[in-house]
């Protein structure tokens, strides 16, 4: 290839708070390096249907603060097809593109993996998603603004589940992952916690509700990852509970897609500032096939085929520490 020119910015999958800092930065990095920049509408369906607009400047202005995306997003089952992705390919070199940086979460990566493999085009991923799920970096832009709409939306159910000595089982967001699950619970002071990576979570859950609740608890929270394959969401485990522990006042809240909206929190807006920046200037620097993430606070290129083929895995010590905080 020949000089970087032009990129181009999209975002994908589910929306994420912060999204939007992180399309700042990449526009007001690019034209710091003296690059053309446009924006994709709706991710990589726009990308086939060559919904594209240029940006400046003053595109991105006053959007840090925005929660959503400006260029939208949307899953494409064309782009999983060879025949959709050329669409995009020649799309891209019609409007003189040099190279792309999507901004997502492992379904994103997974697309711009194959399309930069099959047509040698350099692609970069910010790190998109509420779940906090992917390899290589430590935090997701996103995942601190849903932690503490989580903490939040917890906080005030307790004050209910005290007057009435309820027990509460909460569902938050997560289908694959329990990260947001885990860390809520924790700084919510949730009694207990059930994520989709333990399978003896339940019998800890039931143990807890024998020995403990009843003597000693005047009301309980319980967090439930939405993916959780124990429990089956939290409707199924308060059913559960609610069949084999008759006594208990037993009710259930879903916190559903509250969790993505809102305005980011200040780390979300500085993490997609730091890599939005970051993104730019992997591509400068002949980068491709990687993904911008953040460990012990610093930068790091992770390839995707790292990002993908290895699972996140939970912190013990955070299990452990639910346990001994629930007594």
């Amino acid at each position: 290839m020949g000089p970087l020119k032009k990129i181009a910015v999209l975002t994908s999958g589910g929306d994420a708070p912060g999204m939007n800092a992180a399309i700042r930065a990449v526009v007001r990095g690019a034209i710091y390096n003296k690059l053309e920049v446009m924006g994709v509408i709706r991710g990589f369906e726009g990308l086939i249907e060559n919904d594209l607009i240029p940006m400046d400047s003053k595109s991105v202005s006053n959007i840090i603060q925005q929660g959503g995306t400006i260029l939208k997003s949307a899953r494409s089952k064309e782009f999983m097809t060879k025949e959709g992705r050329q669409i995009a390919y020649d799309n891209l070199k019609q409007h003189h593109i040099d190279a792309l940086i999507v901004i997502g979460g492992d379904g994103t990566f997974t697309g711009a993996r194959v399309f930069s493999q099959e047509f040698n085009i350099p692609t970069v991923g910010i790190p998109g998603t509420i779940d906090n799920d992917l390899y290589g970096t430590d935090y997701t832009i996103g995942y601190d603004t849903a932690l503490n709409t989580v903490i939040e939306a917890v906080d005030k159910i307790r004050d209910t589940a005290s007057a009435h000595s309820r027990l509460f089982f909460i569902e938050v967001m997560g289908r694959d992952a329990g990260f947001l699950a885990l860390r809520s619970a924790i700084a919510s002071g949730a009694e207990a916690v059930l994520v989709p990576e333990i399978s003896t979570d339940y019998k800890k859950l039931d143990a807890f509700l024998k020995n403990s609740y009843n003597k000693e608890k005047s009301s309980s929270i319980v967090l439930v990852a939405e993916g959780d394959k124990i429990s089956g969401g939290a409707i199924k485990v308060a059913e559960r509970v609610d069949k084999e522990h008759p006594d208990y006042n037993v009710r259930v809240t879903i916190l559903g897609h509250i969790q993505r909206g809102g305005s980011p929190s200040a780390f979300d807006r500085v993490a997609a500032s730091r890599m939005g920046v970051s993104a730019v200037e992997a591509l400068l620097d002949d980068q491709k096939s990687v993904m911008i993430g953040m460990v012990n606070n610093e930068i790091v290129y992770v390839p995707f085929n790292q990002a993908l083929k290895h699972k996140k895995p939970l912190n013990p010590r955070l299990l452990e520490l639910i346990e001994i905080l629930s007594i």
